[in-house]
Order: structure tokens, then sequence, then C-alpha cells
């Protein structure tokens, strides 16, 4: 197969997507496939990068495109960044692509779909769109502003024409699939591939092996971790009002590894609030994924419910695959929440319940054998459904079949 995946990040670039992208990429180069990836030259955390133009990685053709680079914390300049990357990735698709040949379209900037569509589609391309999201609907439900209103319906029928236009549409969940269809999508071009946690890289580490937690001063404590990124579709303000309550409890720390835009926000309210018991620290390199998810031992992972069919928290999946528990703190009836309820990893926290937040910690503090047992389950779970692997394997099989 001649393939080209498009996404704005790319290896060496710590970030989901990215990570993501470049498994299946080396994979499927790996099987002896044709693939060309089409990204920026900036990494996730560092917009002032610049990653070299034009690079061969392990049998894959790395195409990186100008952007601006003015990052994500200033909205105008974000969108500049957006915009800038459309036009740069579309010209090169269009002189990248050919008769027969398939381009995979993820959504990392929103609606790149759109972009890859129509030069796939003057190319005598097909074309794939790996959807991460579902943008604008995500972000309208986030109170983004600028995405409401006839900007919006705008926005959503240009993404449905791509959706229509694919010859297949991958989400992430039943959920996101339902979605896509009542958007017009074809029921027999959508399909499920959820994404994954590396099995053989991160592994269960017993926490009196841990050097990131004796590194960090965590030795003898109870740790509560978050890891990921802390963006928008994230809600904190129950894990903040848990925090609060439970701050006389001197053995128990809470720790926050990884970025985005709401992380000044929780270190000014821990400082606000008076809370001692956190700890902040960056993304960690992939190589130790393993010590630094397996610093906590338990993981929170937040999702707004207004988000719940056009997100899905990708951290679950590295979480699971370090065998520890999960409290989820979203709709019960979301996909994450239904996971752990049929996995029995983990237990599911309605948002602004933070009392109850604060009971399962100081149960699951006192109660290592419930711990362990939730640990245990979340790496048979992993190992089961979310294996690198077995899903790299579905994914080489769906691209074949969008050849027929």
């Amino acid at each position: 197969m001649n393939l080209i995946f498009v996404n704005r990040f790319f290896f060496p670039d710590h970030s989901a997507t990215s990570q993501l992208l470049s498994d299946l990429a080396f994979h499927l180069a790996g099987l002896g496939d044709q693939v060309h990836v089409v990204t920026s030259r900036q990494r996730y955390e560092d917009p002032g990068a610049c990653l070299l133009a034009e690079e061969r990685v392990s049998g894959v053709s790395i195409h990186r495109v100008w952007t601006s680079r003015f990052g994500r914390n200033l909205p105008v300049g974000r969108v500049l960044d957006y915009v800038t990357f459309y036009l740069s990735a579309g010209w090169l698709l269009l002189r990248l692509a050919g008769t027969g040949d398939t381009v995979v379209a993820k959504t990392d900037p929103p609606l790149i779909s759109v972009v890859a569509a129509v030069a796939a589609r003057l190319r005598g391309a097909r074309i794939v769109n790996w959807m991460q999201d579902v943008f604008p609907e995500a972000a309208t439900a986030l109170g983004v502003k600028g995405v409401g209103g006839w900007v919006g319906y705008l926005l959503q029928r240009c993404r449905d024409a791509s959706l229509k236009r694919a010859v297949m549409n991958v989400a992430l969940s039943e959920a996101m699939a339902a979605y896509l269809v009542e958007r017009g999508a074809k029921r027999d071009r959508v399909c499920v591939i959820p994404n994954w946690a590396d099995e053989e890289a991160i592994i269960p580490v017993p926490t009196e092996r841990n050097r990131l937690r004796q590194q960090w001063g965590l030795a003898g404590k109870f740790v509560a971790g978050y890891s990921g990124n802390m963006g928008r579709a994230h809600e904190f303000e129950t894990i903040l009002d848990a925090i609060a309550r439970l701050e006389s409890e001197a053995n128990i720390v809470f720790l926050f590894i990884g970025g985005g835009n709401q992380r000044v926000y929780l270190e000014n309210e821990a400082v606000r609030r008076g809370l001692s018991h956190i700890q902040f620290k960056p993304y960690q390199p992939r190589e130790l994924l393993a010590e630094s998810l397996g610093a906590a031992d338990v993981h929170l992972i937040s999702l707004r419910s207004a988000a719940e069919r056009f997100v899905v928290p990708s951290k679950f999946y590295g979480v699971a695959a370090a065998g520890r528990p999960v409290i989820y703190i979203g709709d019960r009836n979301g996909e994450i929440a239904r996971t752990i309820r049929s996995s029995h990893c983990g237990a599911t926290v309605q948002p602004q319940e933070s009392a109850e937040l604060a009971s399962l910690l100081l149960t699951l503090r006192n109660d290592e054998g419930l711990r362990r047992e939730w640990g245990r389950n979340a790496r048979h779970m992993s190992e089961e459904k979310f294996s690198k692997k077995k899903l790299l394997s579905l994914w080489r099989e769906t691209l074949l079949s969008c050849r027929v």
C-alpha cells in the first residue's frame, strides 16, 4: 500500500496523537508498505522547535511543512498556526498523492480532513478519516468562542462532506461512531478502532521499585495521579474540591504530570486554596512512561459530560497498561465509565461529587488489596482490549479493506 498520513505532530514529538500515529506508521512501514507522513516542524510543547523539513526514519518518509509558530497560548496565534498548516499540507498533498493512494487524515489541526479530502479527490486518491475527536461539536460543547452559530453550522457542513467522501471513518468509540452516522456517514464506512497502549513498554512497576517515586519524594505516600493533557475537555473542579477535603491527610499526595491550557489554572488554584499536597511535573519521556504512570497508586481521569460523544481520553489506555486502578470523573453512562464497570478496574464519580471522590480515595488508601485487584483487572483489560499489537493489526486490515 502507498499511504500518506496527515497530522500536525509526529515523531519525535511526545503528544498523544503523535505517539499513536508514530506507532502505526512505523508498524506499516515495517511490513513493507510505502508510508509518508505530512506534519509540521514543531513540537506540541515547543512551537519554536524546528525539526528537519525532510527525514526518513525506520522506513517512513517524513515531510515537515512550514507553518507559523505562535503556539497554543494565544487564540489568534493558534488559528494562524492552523491556517498555515492547512495551506502547506494541502499543497504538499497535491504533489504527493496519486491515483490509488490512501490518505489518512487525523484531527489535528481540526478539519484537516476537509483539506485532505479535497486534495485526495483532485489526485484520485482515497481518504480515510481517523477521528481522535469530533470538531466543531467538541469545541461548541466546551464553550469555545467563535465556533457557534452560523460559523459552527458551516464548519459542520464542511466536515460532514469529508465524512461522506471518505472510504472509511475510524472512530474511537461506539458513541462517536453512532454520531458520525447521524451526521451522514454511511454505516458501512464507519468502524471503531480504539486507541492503545504499548503493553510491552508500559508494564506494571511495583511502587517499591519505582525510581521516580523515590526521586520525587513519594516513598511511603498514597499517590493519586493525573497524567497527560490538562485541556478544556477535562473537569478539574471536582478534583480540586476533593483535594481540599483531604488537606489534613498528610500521607496523601496528588501528582499532576503533563501540560495543557489548564495547567496554569491548576497551579494557581493550588496556591490560592493553600493546597500543600500537590506536585506538578512536566511530560516524561516515552521510555519512562512505565515508571511515570506507575508512580501513582490510583489515577484520576476526567471528562466534561458535554464532550462525552466527541472526545475519548487517551490517557486511560496507558494507565490500564501500567496496571493501575482508575477513578473516572465524568458521565456514568459514558464510554470510559462503561469500560471500567465491565472490567472491574476502578470506579466512576459524577462531576461535582467531590465528597464521594474524597471518600473513595480514602477507601483505596486503606485497602491495598482492592488497589491490587483493580490494578490486575486493568492490566488484563489492556492486554485483551487495547493491545497495541492487536489494534495495529486491525488498522492494517481496515486499510487493506479500503482498497477493495
